[in-house]
């Protein structure tokens, strides 16, 4: 659910970047995150009305021509890499946003890239499975 606090944290996230363009990928990024981990419930959603509260949110936050779904495709795509990867990113967004930790943003946009595919039938391989995959294995040399 998008409460106040959690449009307050989206809101700092996207303060952390260092122009606009900057700004607008982390705001896009943790949104991003933080809807799909909204979707990691047991709970029957009312996507119309989740939708229409994120897309609201966004009108206000960035401006018209971006929705949920246009961020949501942002982040199967090569951009959403560098802000991931980004040190001002991360800490701002584990810091603030701890509903979401930081170690799940690879399966996050693992979940994405496989909804796109199945939507749209478009190829997962590029960029972001590309950065899923170096999690992966960076993962498991930490682990043994």
């Amino acid at each position: 659910m998008l409460t106040p606090q959690i449009k307050d944290k989206m809101l700092a996230v996207m303060q952390a970047g260092v122009d606009r363009s900057e700004a607008t990928g982390f705001f896009r990024t943790a949104l991003g995150l933080f809807y799909l981990s909204s979707l990691m419930t047991k709970e029957t959603l009312d996507f119309k009305q989740i939708d229409r509260d994120y897309n609201r949110f966004i009108y206000h936050a960035i401006g018209k021509g971006h929705t949920i779904t246009s961020i949501l495709q942002y982040m199967s795509g090569e951009k959403v890499v560098r802000v991931v990867e980004s040190k001002r990113f991360l800490k701002s967004f584990g810091e603030l946003c701890t509903e979401v930790p930081v170690e799940s943003i690879p399966f996050l946009l693992g979940l994405n890239l496989g909804v796109a595919k199945d939507i749209s039938k478009i190829d997962v391989r590029g960029p972001v499975a590309d950065y899923i995959e170096r999690q992966r294995q960076l993962r498991e040399e930490a682990d043994s």
